[in-house]
């Protein structure tokens, strides 16, 4: 899978862009803020639709513009598709796929599939279990696309919840306003039981999946390191039934879910926000150096782990999330966005010989002499507002 062509309309610096791309290694130079980031995002966000540098859409539009367009000629299999999404900020955004409009602008999700290594990687294992949940979720949804179905439900009724919580919380105890909201409470306690269950399950069996693949990353990555070092594990909100693991049984998880959302009212009522489920959970990262025969305890990477440490962390769940991918049968589209300057020689080196291989690689950097020679490709010049091949000036 590779993107042949890019053409962009009032999206983020471009009042228009159109990029012709090939299989292999694409790099584009240039200096910071000048837009070579914003090219590779909204091929990102096509993936996804959403954006790894920001959480809404309202910034991906260029300012003085209503709406922005994203359009992707995206080649699998020898066969061509043109996919297409209209960004419009407080309105609904609509897809398209061969000029067809599609009916949930969702239906683009996966279609083309990506991974992002990027500085905002270092969140993954230093910022907040949001940050992880996300990761989590996303790759969830680039594996089965159906899914985003169901994290948007959970989003939906977690929204719906949580104001009946703090109007039943807020209202006199007794009064009929409380017992109204009481009385609906019970049927969203169900809806989040049931979608809440079905996401938790997901995200447990992908933990499963994903975890080998992270200690073979961390192993390349990371000096002196073995695949026993590096662990995830998946953490929820509440005890779960014994026995549950990634083939967890749905109707198990959803009573799990509801007794504990029962046991839990009255706190919540006091909180005004649900306590319980997927959206309270995280992925708990740690290091150790192989069996410990000593018994001791492994360290969560946050807070104990060193800055190379969490960068070769960071660096392992996207590895880990890249092969997965290509186990399930398709190569994804890697993006590099401006990750050499953080990187020391050896693990510049170590990544680009990791990653040469696959079918196309988009390189974003400051300076072309932060690119590692096993990447060597295709190159673009990204100044003024202007995208132009290198060799364009020979």
């Amino acid at each position: 899978m590779y993107v042949s062509h890019l053409v962009l309309h009032d999206f983020r610096s471009y009042a228009a862009a159109d990029v012709r791309l090939e299989p292999g290694v694409t790099a584009f130079i240039g200096r910071n803020g000048q837009g070579k980031t914003n090219l590779v995002e909204a091929i990102d966000y096509l993936s996804r639709l959403s954006s790894h540098r920001v959480a809404t859409d309202a910034p991906l539009v260029r300012a003085g513009a209503d709406q922005a367009v994203v359009r992707a000629a995206v080649v699998k299999d020898g066969r061509t598709a043109v996919l297409e999404v209209e960004l419009n900020p407080g309105r609904a955004n609509r897809a398209r796929i061969n000029k067809s409009p599609l009916p949930r602008t969702r239906e683009l999700v996966g279609l083309v599939r990506t991974v992002v290594f990027s500085p905002e990687d270092l969140t993954l294992v230093k910022g907040d279990p949001s940050d992880r949940r996300r990761f989590l979720d996303d790759l969830l949804v680039l594996r089965t696309p159906r899914l985003a179905g169901v994290r948007a439900d959970y989003d939906r009724v977690l929204r719906q919840r949580n104001s009946l919580l703090k109007t039943a919380g807020a209202a006199r105890r007794g009064s009929s306003s409380q017992e109204s909201a009481l009385a609906t409470l019970g049927v969203w306690d169900a809806h989040l039981a049931r979608t809440g269950a079905e996401l938790l399950a997901e995200r447990l069996a992908l933990t499963e999946a994903l975890r080998p693949y992270v200690g073979k990353a961390y192993e390349t990555v990371a000096r002196g390191a073995s695949r026993d070092d590096a662990e995830i594990t998946y953490r929820p909100s509440f005890e779960l039934p014994a026995g549950d693991g990634p083939a967890a049984d749905r109707t198990v998880l959803t009573d799990a879910l509801l007794a504990e959302v029962e046991r839990r009212r009255n706190d919540e009522l006091d909180r005004g926000v649900s306590l319980v489920g997927p959206h309270r959970d995280d992925l708990l990262l740690t290091l150790g150096h192989g069996p410990d025969e000593s018994g001791g305890a492994r360290l969560p990477v946050k807070g104990y782990a060193s800055h190379g440490e969490s960068w070769s962390f960071a660096l392992a769940l996207r590895l880990a999330s890249y092969d997965l991918l290509r186990a399930d049968g398709d190569d994804p589209i890697l993006i590099l966005d401006d990750v050499f300057a953080e990187l020391d020689t050896e693990r510049r080196a170590q990544l680009a010989d990791l990653v040469a291989g696959a079918e196309q690689v988009l390189v974003t950097a400051a300076v072309g002499a932060d690119v590692p020679q096993a990447l060597a490709g295709t190159r673009y010049v990204v100044a003024n507002g202007e995208v132009r091949r290198a060799d364009d000036d020979r």
